[in-house]
């Protein structure tokens, strides 16, 4: 019969194997814990917690707390975080294909968005992967509308207006409307309208429920002018120090979140525009005029996105048209 220490030791050589064995990664994000996307992440954490039986231990950064967003593909890319999920149409500067999906317009329903991803995605996968990550899956943001103090019953009623933007694609639309366009990431948003910086923006259901824009805001036009994506990016040197079963659980559960995910995004379209219309927010469809006036500002950016995309843009568009 073995001793007392030698089980003892025993046992904490086993502890130490396994806390060797534990490989425990970053995933930062710039939504709050209770947005959407961040549920899922959060899922998609467990389930490869569950897969690998903790061999893989991933922790979510909700609400820009790690890295903002801006700053969370190059986290990604240089190793400072081991996943990241990223606005895809904020990096548009870096590389046009980045904001396909925030030309207006281009896809304005789920099934638009849907097929412009997957006409996206090879392109992606072959830049990302020359910068040293992979995109492991992708989800829709609802559909985007106008958030404004007032009525707008064209886009000339958008002049000198205090515009929030978040991506190169919401500034243009300033430009083009005449607004004074600040940037303010998601985070910070509430502060913004709550000191004036910010009178209207271009966002989701999502975003006004999460950002409480009901209590500063009156108006929102459900436009459905694109549904941007956010992206899962996995750093691939850490990917590929993983185990083949772990890769595996990883690939497995990012499939599994991607169908959640869109499948979520739907559902909180119907529920927070609800939600808006509870809180005394005006929810209303856009008047012909302010209509055919964005429809203008789709028109301009698509011909724009399309002279600076080049050969990328004609494969990717395409793609999309088939």
């Amino acid at each position: 019969m073995k001793s007392l220490p030698s089980i003892l030791g025993a046992a904490a050589l086993f502890a130490a194997a396994a806390a060797q064995a534990q490989v425990k990664w970053d995933l930062p994000s710039a939504y709050p814990a209770t947005n959407f996307h961040s549920v899922n992440l959060q899922q998609f954490a467990d389930d490869i917690d569950k897969a690998t039986g903790g061999k893989l231990k991933i922790t979510v950064h909700a609400n820009a707390s790690l890295f903002k967003l801006p700053e969370i593909k190059r986290a990604v890319q240089g190793g400072q975080a081991q996943m990241g999920e990223i606005l895809l149409s904020a990096y548009q500067n870096e590389w046009i294909i980045f904001g396909a999906d925030g030309v207006p317009f281009l896809a304005d329903s789920y099934d638009e968005a849907m097929k412009l991803w997957r006409a996206q995605k090879p392109l992606l996968d072959k830049k990302l992967g020359e910068q040293g990550m992979m995109v492991l899956y992708s989800v829709a943001w609802p559909p985007q509308g106008i958030y404004a103090k007032k009525p707008l019953n064209s886009a000339a009623d958008l002049k000198g207006v205090k515009w929030r933007a978040y991506s190169p694609a919401t500034s243009r639309i300033a430009e083009l409307v005449g607004a004074q366009s600040v940037t303010v990431q998601a985070a910070e948003l509430t502060q913004a309208l709550a000191t004036g910086v910010v009178e209207s923006t271009m966002t989701s259901g999502a975003t006004g429920v999460d950002s409480k824009l009901f209590e500063h805001l009156k108006f929102y036009y459900d436009t459905q002018a694109w549904l941007p994506k956010n992206a899962v990016l996995v750093n691939k040197a850490a990917f590929d120090g993983l185990d083949a079963a772990t890769r595996q659980a990883v690939l497995k559960a990012a499939a599994d979140a991607e169908v959640r995910g869109w499948a979520a995004s739907r559902k909180v379209n119907v529920d927070t525009l609800a939600r808006l219309r509870t809180e005394g927010m005006q929810v209303l469809p856009p008047s012909p005029q302010l209509k055919a006036d964005m429809a203008k500002v789709g028109e301009t950016m698509l011909k724009e996105w399309v002279e600076r995309a080049g050969a990328d843009g004609k494969t990717l568009l395409d793609a999309f048209r088939k």
